[in-house]
């Protein structure tokens, strides 16, 4: 785990803006869900993009299930951390696209898990279908919200929340909290701190209406117990004993596709011809 949240803090600035110099671009978009992933995600990046004089671009994007606290709290982010923020509701666009991009039949049973998760499935590639186009429209990049912990549980969206840049892939959730407290003890704007502050202390949902919350879907106590238990499975040294068949490691076992995303038969399994 970090030791050191400043040291981390400024390298990742450090990477963050190298990528956007290296590569030309002139705005930064995200999508702001009022949880603590998407605004850690911009209380980094805002100081690198004010550096720079390019536009952080944030929405949040509503879909029938977000309540009402989840929202206020996306307006905050978006006020203190962006420099052009708007909601925008595509409730009607998901009602009237859903019946023509899903196929269903009355034997669908709708309040069973499999067809929640189609539906929120279908929410999150709406998402991300706004913020690309946005991207293109401003000649910037859709940012990653997404941690380590979803990463190895495959809690995500193919397709629906990955974007092109990740701050925070490659931090555990328990260090995303933490960092995030960090960077809200160490604010000048105590508005701004304390916006962070209500995202850390706020219940972890997708906003998909699946479950109450991530952990009801990941079936664990804590995300600290979630990443003790990663830890543990992948520290090949250490055996994993009474968590053999926790639904922690379950799911990460059972998603390893995701992470294979796309998966691309080798050419030495198809011919021993070289590409050239």
């Amino acid at each position: 785990m970090i030791k050191d949240y400043k040291n981390a803090t400024e390298k990742i600035r450090n990477e963050f803006k190298t990528y956007i110099e290296n590569n030309g671009l002139k705005s930064i978009v995200c999508g702001i869900s009022g949880g603590i992933d998407s605004a850690l995600t911009v209380a980094l990046a805002k100081p690198v993009c004010d550096e720079l004089n390019i536009k952080l671009i944030g929405r949040s994007i509503t879909i029938a299930t977000n309540k009402p606290e989840e929202i206020d709290r996306a307006r905050n982010i978006g006020r203190f951390f962006t420099t052009d923020f708007e909601d925008v509701d595509l409730t009607s666009v998901f009602e009237m696209m859903a019946p023509l991009m899903m196929e269903s039949d009355e034997k669908d049973d709708k309040n069973i898990m499999p067809f929640k998760i189609r539906i929120g499935n279908l929410k999150a590639r709406m998402r991300m279908i706004y913020l690309y186009d946005l991207a293109a429209k401003y000649r910037g990049m859709v940012m990653s919200t997404d941690n380590y912990t979803e990463l190895m549980l495959g809690f995500w969206t193919l397709h629906g929340d990955v974007g092109d840049y990740g701050l925070i892939q490659n931090l555990w959730k328990t260090e995303v909290y933490e960092m995030s407290v960090y960077l809200a003890d160490n604010m000048e704007d105590q508005e701004a701190a304390n916006a962070l502050r209500a995202c850390v202390y706020a219940v972890p949902t997708d906003g998909l209406g699946i479950t109450n919350s991530d952990l009801d879907q990941i079936k664990a106590k804590s995300y600290a117990e979630v990443d003790q238990i990663l830890i543990q499975l992948l520290d090949k040294s250490r055996d994993i004993g009474e968590f053999a068949n926790h639904p922690v490691v379950l799911r990460k076992l059972s998603s390893e596709f995701k992470r294979n995303n796309p998966y691309n038969i080798p050419r030495a399994n198809i011919t021993s011809e070289p590409l050239f």
